[in-house]
């Protein structure tokens, strides 16, 4: 069996289901409303345990109600917590979220100041026992500190290159696979241009460099060549998660040994089944769901 870490932030999203997203202040009535975990780490390993890989979450979380929300709801959805941190008297993180019709949405997150950013304890973690580690660029410090690991045991890394405040260049520098947002991608190199930005990314990293574009699909460089895959056409319903389980699914397939093109063609497909339905998680494919959607594609 494949065995994935993936590690960072977990956070609880409030989603509010409106018409249209806001564009001035005022009050906004919600046809629907759901609470569910989410946090790219964690919704990366729900997404990859949900494809069949063994799967740890490695992170922090407070000892509040909203904490223990956290890691049961992972634990049901088989993803083992046993190395996750909980700590005492402190917060746990949550986010807003608003969902317009088209499954477009803007998210406010609140990351919680009493979570400890050291991740010296890894150093406890036998990292030679996973297939492939996964990290959010949320938790700088746990990022970091799994990568030298997996690197010091010769296990490929993959990395959330999202946006975040903290310049991401070592976390870049430290991955096998470097997968990033528009906007995350734009941060760190200061160019709108997709293919002249990865080619500065590339500068910054051995691996591989990857940009996903949400509807206009994944771009990357394969020997300096830009290469693109379209996103698959579904219909939309709620597009929270998506770039979250593009990587859980990514990490299983490179996990697995599948070819960049088919890998990143996995991870779109299982991203795109996501989008279908509500919420960052009920909507996440298995493997027998997404190679059916796969082959009307063939």
């Amino acid at each position: 069996m494949t065995r994935i870490a993936c590690v960072g932030i977990t956070v609880l999203d409030r989603i509010w289901y409106l018409s249209d997203l806001p564009k001035e202040g005022g009050k906004y009535v919600a046809g629907d409303y759901r609470e569910v975990g989410g946090g790219p780490a964690a919704t990366a390993a729900v997404a990859a345990a949900k494809l069949g890989a063994e799967v740890d979450f490695i992170g922090r979380v407070g000892d509040d109600d909203t904490g223990h929300r956290l890691l049961a709801e992972l634990q049901a959805y088989g993803v083992n917590t046993r190395f996750t941190r909980v700590v005492t008297g402190a917060r746990s993180s949550q986010s807003a979220v608003l969902v317009d019709a088209s499954g477009e949405r803007i998210i406010a997150n609140y990351p919680s100041p009493d979570l400890p950013a050291c991740a010296d304890w890894m150093t406890e973690l036998d990292f030679g026992q996973w297939d492939a580690v996964l990290a959010d660029v949320r938790w700088h410090e746990g990022a970091k500190q799994a990568f030298t690991l997996a690197r010091a045991n010769g296990v490929p890394t993959l990395l959330d290159a999202d946006v975040t405040p903290q310049d991401i260049t070592e976390l870049v520098a430290l991955s096998d696979h470097a997968a990033f947002s528009a906007p995350g991608l734009l941060r760190l190199t200061g160019i709108r241009d997709a293919q002249a930005a990865l080619k500065q990314a590339q500068t910054l990293t051995n691996g591989h460099v990857y940009v996903t574009q949400g509807s206009q699909g994944c771009l990357w460089l394969d020997d300096s060549h830009l290469q693109q895959l379209p996103a698959f056409k579904v219909e939309v319903v709620d597009t929270t998660g998506a770039g979250d389980v593009f990587h859980g699914a990514l990490a299983v397939a490179l996990a697995q040994h599948d070819t960049t093109q088919d890998a990143i063609r996995f991870a779109s497909a299982v991203a795109a089944l996501k989008c279908t339905r509500p919420g960052g998680r009920a909507g996440i494919p298995d493997c027998d769901q997404t190679r059916s959607f796969l082959s009307l594609y063939v």
